[in-house]
């Protein structure tokens, strides 16, 4: 598949931990996919949630979209080694992702493909 790849990460917390997911998320996992912005793999990260509770569906309260330069930049696998030189506490790296997870009710992925109107 050529050119970029836009995955959608859509996250559902438990009633009454949305900051403190969102702290750890900026804490432990922006500065990996930034570093990653800043190698070229990822060409854009952005965060989302909605305007308005309570209306419509509410199966998300996060969702962050990221843009791969290419299906084989997505497919790559370099965030352990980031995380590694990035947090030199791996273990309380560890707990904190781990925290971060069970502060969830649902996650999932959604990678897009284009088509183009005519």
């Amino acid at each position: 598949m050529p050119g970029p790849v836009t995955v959608l990460y859509f996250y559902r917390t438990r009633w009454g931990a949305h900051d403190e997911f969102v702290r750890l998320f900026e804490r432990n996992h922006w500065p990996i996919l930034r570093e990653q912005v800043e190698g070229g793999r990822i060409l854009e990260v952005k965060r989302h949630v909605p305007r308005f509770h309570g209306d419509g569906r509410a199966d998300w309260d996060l969702l962050v979209t990221i843009t791969y330069r290419d299906w084989a930049a997505m497919e790559e696998h370099s965030e352990k080694e980031i995380a590694e030189r990035l947090f030199p506490d791996r273990e309380r790296h560890r707990a904190e992702e781990q925290r971060r997870f069970e502060l969830l009710e649902g996650h999932w992925d959604v990678p897009l493909e284009e088509r183009p109107l005519e």
